[in-house]
């Protein structure tokens, strides 16, 4: 097992690892459960519940408590542990805050204004940065409501320093991880699982999406992935959608390629379903939503073996 703050460079071992650093000698900025047997080809990441905040950063938000709820995906991370232990299936989780770093953007996905000297390391509006320009890139600046994040720019050094111990040991893991489960089965499957406010369907008066699955509108899996979940989620009595208003983000541009046999949804679940009326704490019906996501891991996991190659199951079995 790696130490706290140790980057993870392999995913060698069955068990849980700890990887990257939320601060120099500070505590891990993720831990990969790997269960021994690597039954299903199944990946479950969780990239934006964490809630391990160093004291420094909240000193530098104007509203820490404000910001960093409407930041997280608030306990989603319980679902997800909730899902792989029932399920067997791998679990990625970040301790890291979303409001430090935002690990489903790309590492240059950055509002270079907000960085004191920068210089002219990017463009201030580039095509890179195009999720930066909401507020919400590589680290969050603005949000609705609040406005700025932050009393002051941050330092270059600190943003390469979080890029560097925290984002790119993440996405390693999560890339081994994803390597190791395709090599085992022929095929493995990432659920990106994120959490959602209530949705409003426009020009209606009854409730939004309780689940948004997103293929990156078809290009991030295999077609009958996200028909399949689509599906279940319907016959389960669920509200869903697809790829609107959320279809993925960095998780799934970066690591899904069908063609190589790894394949990748993003899953959004609304907070009102499995948190309390005040979307603050988990709520009486989380396991129920938990149960419901098992299920659907069940099903994929099934739906993934099958377009894995059959020899080289046989071959990882023996």
């Amino acid at each position: 097992m790696s130490g706290p703050g140790a980057p993870l460079n392999n995913v060698a071992a069955p068990g849980l690892h700890r990887g990257g650093a939320i601060e120099p000698g500070g505590a891990a900025a993720f831990t990969l459960a790997m269960p021994p047997a690597m039954s299903l080809p199944i990946l479950i990441a969780v990239s934006h519940a964490g809630r391990s905040y160093p004291a420094r950063l909240t000193a530098a938000m104007r509203e820490p408590a404000w910001g960093a709820a409407r930041l997280e995906d608030r306990f989603v991370d319980v679902l997800g542990e909730a899902m792989a232990q029932a399920t067997g299936a791998a679990l990625l989780v970040a301790q890291a805050p979303r409001a430090m770093i935002d690990l489903n953007r790309a590492p240059d996905d950055v509002d270079w204004s907000m960085v004191a000297g920068a210089g002219n390391r990017r463009a201030p509006h580039s095509a890179a940065n195009r999720r930066a320009r909401s507020g919400l890139g590589l680290v969050p600046r603005r949000l609705p409501g609040l406005g700025e994040v932050w009393k002051g720019r941050l330092a270059l050094a600190d943003l390469d320093s979080r890029i560097e111990t925290i984002h790119r040991p993440y996405h390693r893991a999560l890339s081994d991880t994803l390597d190791r489960l395709r090599d085992r089965w022929g095929a493995a499957l990432l659920i990106d699982l994120h959490s959602m406010p209530p949705l409003r369907q426009p020009g209606h008066a009854g409730e939004g999406a309780e689940f948004v699955v997103g293929d990156r509108f078809g290009s991030s899996c295999a077609p009958g992935l996200a028909a399949q979940a689509l599906g279940y989620l319907a016959a389960a009595g669920r509200r869903v959608a697809h790829n609107r208003p959320y279809s993925g983000g960095y998780a799934l541009d970066h690591h899904a390629s069908p063609r190589r046999g790894v394949h990748a949804l993003q899953v959004e679940v609304c907070r009102s379903i499995y948190l309390d009326a005040r979307l603050d704490q988990p709520g009486p019906r989380l396991p129920a939503v938990a149960k419901a996501l098992a299920g659907l891991v069940r099903l994929l996991a099934d739906e993934v073996a099958a377009l894995g190659d059959p020899h080289a199951h046989r071959q990882a079995a023996q």
